[in-house]
């Protein structure tokens, strides 16, 4: 009876391990997509950007050639990038290329009429090419913008150029607006002193001289033999004499210095 219990109880201990299923195997983990860290290619205006200012400062050291290069290749970029034609067409002027400098700058200002950096260059661009009246309109352009940062600069322009065509009540106002807005702006105060010596103000030019001076402690040679003619003008003897120490000790050689001991101050 025993073992025919002991039978029964093998029977069913191997029919429960026989009715056991397996366990399913979790499928493999699956490899997860990486993100991409390739660099995403800049914007057209990016890079015009880029060699528009690398040409910047290659055009500033004096390597034009490369510089031409940079802005031609921002322009290829993106042809409706301002800046480009601006820098390019000062690399022009560089150059004493006058008719490619006028088409660049004429340009810019198709894409931009009131782009004030184009506007001012250009109004130089004309002055210097006794185009006075007509520079002063592109000046002032540069002036009307609100947001331009660089109106003294604009103004002090003007003021050159109307100086120029003999309108010296525009230029004195021009410099003196300058002056409001940058009191120690060196050009404005020397080129005013020179406005006031030939209406024959000597003592405002003096003065404005003076103010110069504070403003520039190491003039070049002409600005010192201006100094002294001034002085001797006004007869005030000392400050020539500091002049020509001034010319003596650090432009020995120069045509100013000589001219100063032979007398010739005028």
């Amino acid at each position: 009876m025993r073992a025919v219990l002991a039978l029964v109880v093998m029977a069913v201990f191997l029919a429960a391990c026989g009715s056991k299923e397996p366990k399913p195997q979790e499928p493999a983990p699956q490899p997860q997509p990486q993100a991409d860290t390739r660099p995403t290619p800049a914007s057209a205006l990016e890079r015009a950007r880029i060699h528009t200012e690398l040409g910047a400062n290659y055009y500033e050291i004096g390597k034009l050639g490369v510089a031409l290069q940079e802005l031609n290749e921002a322009i290829a970029i993106d042809p409706k990038y301002v800046p480009a034609y601006n820098t390019l067409a000062l690399v022009h002027m560089a150059l004493k290329e006058d008719d490619k400098a006028r088409k660049r700058f004429q340009e810019a200002l198709r894409l931009d009429p009131n782009d004030s950096d184009v506007n001012n260059n250009y109004g130089r661009f004309l002055c210097d090419r006794k185009q006075e009246k007509e520079a002063v309109k592109y000046f002032l352009a540069a002036i009307r913008n609100p947001l331009y940062n660089r109106v003294e600069d604009a103004y002090v322009n003007a003021g050159i150029c109307s100086r120029r065509a003999g309108d010296l009540a525009s230029a004195e106002d021009f410099f003196l607006r300058a002056l409001k807005l940058k009191p120690d702006d060196a050009r404005a105060l020397i080129n005013l002193s020179q406005l006031y010596y030939s209406k024959g103000d000597i003592a405002q030019a003096k003065t404005a001289l003076t103010r110069f001076m504070q403003v520039v402690p190491s003039p070049d040679a002409g600005t010192l033999l201006y100094g002294a003619r001034l002085s001797r003008l006004m007869g005030d003897r000392s400050a020539m004499a500091a002049y020509g120490a001034q010319l003596r000790n650090r432009f020995p050689e120069s045509a100013e210095t000589r001219a100063f001991d032979e007398g010739r101050l005028e």
